[in-house]
């Protein structure tokens, strides 16, 4: 169906319409799956800790924990939770913060969608933010920033990051920095609240058993009152200044093994030459026959190794990572790194290619079994600017040749734009 009351349809591909909300701009994507008996409702809205400046970093994943506390009609007070309500209905119910985005999902049986659009509904614009609620969750949330202080590996990448970016809000974890968590005031939340939370900043996805026009009514009949915000969208993609030399940092803490991360300024993944990146993340690392596995694994340097870049909007980075065995020098390990990104950059054959395509293949089609995983997938690809990125991933990697990758390979993995983290356990007394 291509046309319907209060809605212009915007676009078809892969199965999935898109339409918008003509009274506020509000985005919604439909994939129905016949009479399956299982669906799922997501709303992506366009913020995440790449929203964030200086003092309120972390505003986004606190307002997250927020939304579930409730509004005048879902709240403890009114005796109906949103998670009691929910769950009662047998769905599985959760959100996620990440860089660029912020979801919330509801994955529940077919019958009870239109629950889920009431509920989204009305927290979008009716949520509370109680003083007493917000000191309360502040806890949880400093409680939840050191269990990942005390995480090496965690701790390892934020350090990477915020090393690497010096002005984009890519600089600060999604969790925020503990200063700023400290500091979160309701009438703050509130504030970031009203900047991003409107129908015109956010995606609906609706994956799954269900009639497109009885959806549609249903959401033009929930989100259809709610006003549109203004634009709070910011350029921050030419924030961060080029990069002019190497940079390193180095943790030590107990527990855990060695680790080192190596990672190189990259484009966002609109970029062209981003899909040549992530075929030569996988040559790198995908599977046992992979490069660095052969390189690292089978001699007993490392556990495990990945490589890829960053799938975020704006300019990020493509990180190396592995986890060494107890004694391996990590100077030996990055030597290795830098070995095998310059053979890349020289010698890959079109036969390695294929291979990582094909693995790449099957990871897609996995991924896109069941309601909620394609949601999850439409979800990342949204917050990225555009949706379509996730039904032409493949069509883009299919371009990527030999010549191709040992051109950005030579491009974007070179010393000046390079950041080295390292773990060191430390020895105990």
């Amino acid at each position: 169906m291509s046309h319907f009351p209060g809605f212009k349809h915007i676009h078809s591909e892969y199965g999935i319409d898109a339409y918008e909300l003509v009274s506020n701009g509000l985005q919604v994507l439909l994939a129905p799956s016949g009479n399956a008996p299982v669906s799922t409702f997501m709303i992506t809205y366009r913020v995440g800790s790449r929203n964030e400046a200086i003092g309120e970093t972390g505003a986004t994943h606190f307002l997250e924990h927020m939304m579930f506390k409730g509004t005048e009609k879902f709240s403890k007070a009114s005796g109906k939770t949103i998670f009691n309500v929910l769950q009662a209905r047998g769905a599985r119910v959760n959100a996620t913060t990440w860089n660029d985005r912020t979801n919330y999902y509801e994955m529940l049986p077919s019958e009870h969608l239109g629950l889920a659009v009431e509920i989204e509904a009305d927290r979008m614009r009716g949520l509370l933010l109680d003083p007493e609620e917000v000191a309360s969750e502040k806890t949880v949330i400093l409680n939840e920033f050191d269990r990942g202080e005390n995480e090496p590996l965690r701790k390892l990448i934020h350090s990477v990051w915020s090393s690497a970016f010096v002005a984009h809000p890519y600089h600060h974890p999604t969790i925020g920095w503990r200063k700023d968590i400290e500091q979160v005031t309701s009438d703050g939340l509130r504030s970031f609240y009203d900047r991003f939370y409107w129908p015109n900043n956010a995606t609906v996805s609706v994956i799954g058993g269900f009639e497109a026009e009885s959806v549609l009514e249903t959401i033009r009949s929930s989100f259809g009152p709610l006003p549109s915000g203004r634009s709070a969208e910011v350029d921050y993609a030419d924030m961060e200044p080029k990069q002019i030399g190497e940079r390193r940092v180095t943790i030590r803490m107990s527990g855990g093994m060695p680790a080192i991360i190596m990672a190189f300024k990259s484009p966002g993944i609109a970029h062209d030459d981003w899909p040549a990146l992530y075929v030569a993340g996988m040559v790198l690392s995908q599977g046992k026959s992979s490069r660095l596995a052969k390189a690292l694994v089978d001699t007993g340097m490392a556990t495990w190794q990945t490589a890829s870049p960053s799938a975020f909007q704006d300019p990020g980075l493509f990180s190396v990572m592995c986890s060494l065995t107890a004694g391996t020098d990590v100077a030996d390990v990055e030597t290795t790194l830098v070995e095998s990104i310059n053979e890349l950059a020289s010698n890959i054959q079109e036969d390695e290619i294929q291979r990582a395509f094909k693995k790449m293949e099957a990871q897609i089609l996995y991924a896109r079994d069941g309601s909620f995983s394609l949601a999850s997938q439409l979800n990342e690809a949204i917050a990225s600017g555009d949706w379509t990125l996730y039904t032409r991933f493949l069509e883009r990697a299919k371009k990527v040749t030999a010549a191709g990758i040992k051109d950005v390979v030579q491009r974007y993995m070179v010393k000046d734009q390079m950041t080295i983290g390292e773990y060191q356990p430390k020895q105990a007394d």
